[in-house]
């Protein structure tokens, strides 16, 4: 399965469209200290919602740069959201990031949960990009994936052994967000501060972007990767299986979202 991005897909531009919550988005920010006039970086920016929001928070005396390691996603925030202050690069986090300049608060979000073996190496390029006193805050799910009642339990079984397959083999960490703040910690960041709370909670009727990003997500699980599926024929079965659980208004899904923010130190 390799160490790529586990989640790319035709249609993944959309699916991170659709689960971004702009509120949600510049709340987090907000509370983490960004303000106007900064300059900010979004690392893994996606198709550019995300970065969107944060330039509106700087406002017009700020300038917002998004970069993500997939040319599509960049070419599709060029088009929706770059402006006179908002801007969009193609760059690899996993790799040095030059040219991009220096800046006051580093925004990364759902991202380090693809990159198990990488994450702290990839918080510390981050942390480069900052200017000294910057704010660095990380964002990221825990338990991800694993927190669902009135699954039956061939699918349980079935489920739970495709997350922890994802975990060995496609670099996946489902326990991202715990992190955070020990990464912060070891880089000697000052004024640490931590959140933790809930980024879904799913109950009732099936809301359309909790359908689509989920179907999503358990199609790229359950028919692009090779992972077994103990008790199914094959990727087909469980698909419909996981699905006709989810639209069961009887189910109730969360997802634990953690995340941490501090001021780089001195040199």
């Amino acid at each position: 399965m390799g160490a790529g991005y586990i989640m790319e897909s035709d249609d993944e531009e959309r699916r991170l469209e659709i689960k971004t919550v702009a509120s949600i988005v510049e709340a987090f920010a907000r509370r983490a200290g960004l303000a106007r006039g900064m300059r900010v970086v979004d690392a893994g920016c996606g198709p550019g919602v995300t970065t969107s929001v944060l330039s509106g928070v700087v406002g017009e005396s700020g300038s917002a740069l998004g970069f993500d390691i997939a040319e599509k996603r960049i070419t599709r925030a060029r088009e929706g959201f770059s402006d006179a202050r908002t801007s969009f690069e193609v760059r690899d986090f996993r790799e040095p990031i030059e040219g991009i300049g220096t800046f006051d608060f580093a925004w990364v979000r759902f991202a380090l949960e693809y990159y198990k073996a990488e994450c702290f190496d990839i918080v510390r390029r981050i942390s480069g990009l900052l200017n000294e006193g910057g704010i660095l805050c990380l964002v990221d799910l825990d338990h991800n994936c694993l927190n669902h009642y009135g699954m039956p339990a061939r699918l349980e079984a079935a489920f739970s052994s495709a997350v922890a397959q994802l975990e060995r083999k496609a670099n996946f960490d489902p326990y991202a967000g715990r992190k955070l703040y020990s990464h912060l910690y070891r880089m000697g960041f000052r004024d640490i501060g931590v959140e933790a709370g809930a980024h879904h909670v799913i109950y009732g009727e099936l809301r359309e972007p909790d359908e689509y990003n989920w179907g999503k997500k358990i199609e790229v699980l359950s028919r692009k990767l090779k992972i077994d599926l103990p008790g199914y024929s094959g990727p087909e079965e469980f698909y419909e299986d996981f699905m006709s659980f989810f639209r069961d208004p009887s189910r109730f899904t969360y997802t634990p979202v953690i995340a941490a923010w501090g001021r780089k130190p001195p040199s």
